[in-house]
């Protein structure tokens, strides 16, 4: 699959002379197909060992993916699938907080490391996300990879609660002891498999000014007449508090345990 085109993006201001900042476009699902191939990397012949946490399935969750069956689908039956949730249902292994005490997770999971860890539009709802980072990081094997995504800009959606958003710095600053190996944009339509990397020289830019790229790439200004049409034509009525939006908008990031 061929990423959907790149495009240059300014330079943040007092960047100094370096090589060019770019905009690559992709997939979720290219960049799924990424992590598993990392993964693989990192295993061998070995099955690998894989934690959702946040398993539980939802008739709200239309738009996300079954990881359980795209690891089986990878990896085959040999692969040991694990998903944790704070409330038992469909797709659940493991009855846990993420945000336990470690001895009380640890010994829910038997004390086992996972190759891979699996955290989507999870940590926005959990009440204490620095310790559910903790957590992640722990339960990973050395070599393991965490993949992470969380709303950066979303309606507020209580399933069970939802407390936060967080930039890419914050998930930096959430997980300092992993290192960052990959991260991009992502929407939340059903339907449109788009993502968007901002890198340079083929790897992530964490530098925090690069962020300002994001303005450019996602927020729309309306004028004052035309952001009076849009809210007329919803369905409901919508109250005029700004003539600026960003789209409902994640942030992701593949990062390793050293």
């Amino acid at each position: 699959m061929k990423s959907a085109g790149d495009a240059p993006a300014s330079e943040p201001a007092g960047s100094g002379p370096r090589s060019e900042l770019r905009v690559v476009g992709t997939s979720v699902s290219r960049e799924i197909e990424l992590l598993f191939d990392r993964v693989a990397q990192s295993v061998g012949r070995r099955a690998p060992r894989v934690l959702q946490v946040g398993s539980r399935s939802l008739l709200s969750d239309r738009n996300e993916r079954n990881w359980r069956s795209l690891v089986a689908k990878r990896f085959g039956p040999r692969a040991h699938f694990v998903g944790l949730d704070a409330f038992d249902g469909t797709n659940v292994d493991c009855v846990a907080d993420i945000c336990s005490d470690p001895r009380t997770l640890g010994g829910k999971l038997d004390e086992k490391q996972f190759d891979l860890v699996i955290s989507r539009h999870v940590l926005e709802r959990t009440r204490h996300p620095a310790r559910a980072a903790r957590n992640i990081e722990r339960l990973l094997r050395p070599g393991g990879i965490a993949y992470v995504s969380t709303a950066w800009s979303q309606a507020f959606h209580a399933t069970p609660d939802d407390y936060w958003r967080f930039s890419l710095s914050g998930l930096r600053l959430l997980f300092g002891r992993l290192e960052v190996a990959r991260t991009f944009y992502c929407g939340g339509d059903v339907g449109l498999d788009v993502a968007y990397r901002v890198e340079r020289d083929g790897k992530p830019d964490l530098d925090p000014r690069a962020g300002a790229v994001e303005q450019g790439l996602f927020q729309l200004v309306l004028d004052h007449e035309d952001n009076k049409a849009v809210l007329a034509r919803q369905a409901t009525e919508r109250l005029p508090v700004s003539r600026t939006y960003l789209p409902t908008l994640f942030v992701n990031m593949v990062a390793c345990k050293s």
